[in-house]
């Protein structure tokens, strides 16, 4: 039983590792894109081509940042803690 509950504390551990990983690196994105809003408009506002300013393609990208992060996690979860707790639940 002990063992049991030993291994479940470590796939435990390890999907919060995974969690906080990915937070930190939704933070870091959102956030940067936040501070370059607020201290470097001139940059933000910077034309690519006509109607598209760097700005509105970072925020595009900040977006896209968040799916694809939540998909790592998916996949993560469904291919490693969905297994794990499978084969943790399979056993006498």
């Amino acid at each position: 039983m002990e063992d049991r509950k030993e291994t479940l504390r470590k796939i435990s551990s390890e999907r919060w590792r995974i969690a906080i990983i990915l937070s930190v690196c939704m933070l870091v994105i959102y956030f940067g894109f936040i501070l370059l809003i607020a201290f470097d408009k001139p940059l933000m506002g910077s034309l690519i081509t006509d109607g598209l300013s760097l700005g509105i393609l970072l925020g595009a990208l900040v977006i896209l940042s968040a799916w694809v992060l939540t998909t790592v996690y998916v996949r993560w979860a469904n291919r490693v803690y969905d297994e794990k707790i499978a084969q943790l639940r399979s056993k006498p």
